[in-house]
C-alpha cells in the first residue's frame, strides 16, 4: 500500500505556530492535501499529550487514530543547543516513538532534562550523541531524524551551527543514524552530493508545518509503499529504504534559507555573488547569513548531478495555492484563491491529485481557466521560475514577465 506522510508536525504549544492546529484541523488538511498519515506533534508537552490521549486511540501496530480512523505516529521534535570544540551548536531533531509506552518513557528523560510545559519543541543542553545514547537504551525503536539538515540555524549541516558531517555532530552515534529530512532549502540532488548520504543514508521530506493550511502542511511528505499500515514498517522504510518510494520537495529556491543574504537589508545573492563580496552585505556591511546554496558547495565531495546507488525518486514541486494565487494575482489567503482551490479539490478529491496526476484534459474538461491548467502543468514540469528565499524569507513564485527580475 502506498502512503504518502507528513511526519514533522508542530501542535499549537510550541513557538510561532497557529493557535488553531488541533488534530482536527490536522486531519482535515491532511484529507484535503492528499495525506494519509501525520506525526502527532510536541506528544511531551503535558496539554498536546492531554489532547492526543483524549481524541486519539492507539492500536496493535503503535498507530495512534482519530474516530474516523485517520492515523498518525507518536512525533516530537526537540532542540539541542550546546558546545562542542569550542563552537556553539543548535540541532533539531525528530524523535519517533513506536508505542504509549515507550513515549512514556521519552517524556520521563526528557523531562528530567529540562522543563517540558513552556514549548512544544524543547530546548536541552546536551549533546546529540548523548540525547541518542540515552533514547537507544530505553529503545532501539526509537527512530531519530536530523531536521532540516541544512538550514543556517538549526540544521545539522547549517552554515552557523552545525557540522561538516554526521559523524562530526553524533560521534560513536552515527550508527544510529538511518536518514536525514532534506528541509525547504535543499532537496535531494543537492544532498546526495554529501559522502555519508551518497554512501546509505537516506532521506525524507516533511513540511514543519507551524500552521494546518494545505500550503504549510503536506509541503514537503514523504511516500512509502508498504505492506500495511505499522510503525515497523514506516521505520523499516526509513532505515533500510526498502519501502521509501520518493519524497516530494517544494523547489529548493522556495524555502526561506536557500540563497545568501539579509532580510533587513533587503539584498540577496547567490554563492558566486557573495564571493565577490568576501561574505559582507553591502547594505550593513555586516557579514551575510550563509544560505544553503552556498552551504552545499562548501562541504560537497560529488559534483552536481551525482546520484548515489540509493537514490530514491523526488518530486519538486509548489504547493497548490501558491500556483493558484499566482494564476488569479491574488494572496494565498484570498477569496479569489479559496474559492478557486475549494473547487479543484471539490473535482479531484486532494490537492496532490491535481498537481500530480491530473491531465490537462482532465483540468480544461472541468472548465478551469486556460492560464491556471497552464500554470498547473508548468510546476509538474518544473517550469515556474522562483526568486530564491533568503534569511527567513520564503521564495517568491514569479510569472513569466516577473522573470526578468532574477538575476
Amino acid at each position: 500500500m502506498e502512503i504518502i506522510a507528513d511526519l514533522q508536525i508542530h501542535s499549537k504549544y510550541a513557538r510561532a505556530t497557529s493557535k488553531n492546529i488541533s488534530i482536527e484541523n490536522l486531519e482535515r488538511y491532511a484529507r484535503i492535501k492528499g495525506l494519509q498519515l501525520l506525526g502527532v506533534g510536541d506528544f511531551q508537552h503535558p496539554l498536546r499529550r492531554k489532547e492526543i490521549d483524549e481524541k486519539l486511540t492507539e492500536d496493535e501496530h503503535g498507530i495512534l487514530r482519530t474516530a474516523s480512523r485517520f492515523p498518525f505516529l507518536w512525533q516530537t521534535e526537540v532542540s539541542l543547543m550546546y558546545s562542542q570544540e569550542g563552537k556553539r551548536r543548535a540541532v533539531h531533531l525528530l524523535i519517533f516513538a513506536p508505542n504509549k509506552e515507550i513515549a512514556d518513557q521519552i517524556t520521563k528523560f526528557l523531562g528530567s532534562r529540562g522543563r517540558l510545559d513552556y514549548d512544544g519543541r524543547p530546548i536541552f543542553g546536551m549533546s546529540s550523541p548523548e540525547l541518542v545514547e540515552a533514547l537507544k537504551k530505553i529503545s532501539d525503536k526509537i527512530e531519530i531524524i536530523p531536521a532540516h539538515c541544512m538550514t543556517p540555524f538549526f540544521g545539522l549541516f547549517g552554515s552557523k551551527s552545525g557540522f561538516n558531517s554526521l559523524k562530526e555532530c553524533f560521534q560513536e552515534q552515527t550508527k544510529n543514524i538511518y536518514a536525514v529530512e532534506s528541509g525547504m532549502s535543499a532537496d535531494p540532488s543537492m544532498l546526495w552530493r554529501f559522502k555519508e548520504v551518497s554512501e546509505g543514508v537516506n532521506i525524507v521530506s516533511f513540511s514543519d508545518a507551524h500552521s494546518f493550511w494545505p500550503w504549510r502542511l503536506g509541503r514537503e511528505a514523504t511516500v512509502f509503499e508498504i505492506p500495511e499500515l505499522s510503525y515497523d514498517n514506516v521505520i523499516k522504510a526509513i532505515r533500510t529504504g526498502q519501502g521509501l518510494k520518493a519524497t516530494i520537495e517544494t523547489p529548493p529556491e522556495y524555502g526561506k534559507y536557500h540563497w545568501d543574504g539579509h532580510r533587513l537589508c533587503g539584498f540577496s545573492c547567490g554563492p558566486e555573488e557573495t564571493k565577490k563580496l568576501k561574505g559582507i552585505c553591502p547594505v550593513c556591511k555586516k557579514p551575510l547569513t550563509i544560505g544553503v546554496d552556498n552551504r552545499v558547495e562548501e562541504i560537497a565531495v560529488f559534483p552536481k548531478g551525482h546520484k548515489p546507488k540509493n537514490a530514491k525518486p523526488f518530486y519538486r514541486i509548489l504547493p497548490l495555492h501558491e500556483v493558484v494565487a499566482l494564476a488569479v494575482n491574488s494572496n494565498l489567503e484570498g477569496k479569489q484563491t479559496w474559492e478557486t482551490y475549494n473547487e479543484l479539490i471539490k473535482n479531484f478529491g486532494n490537492e496532490l491529485q491535481v498537481l500530480l496526476h491530473s491531465s490537462k484534459e482532465m483540468l480544461l474538461g472541468k472548465g478551469f481557466d486556460a492560464k491556471l491548467v497552464e500554470l498547473i502543468l508548468k510546476n509538474r514540469e518544473e517550469k515556474i521560475k522562483i526568486a530564491p528565499g533568503y534569511d527567513g524569507e520564503y521564495g517568491k513564485a514569479l510569472l513569466a514577465e516577473k522573470q526578468k527580475t532574477l538575476p
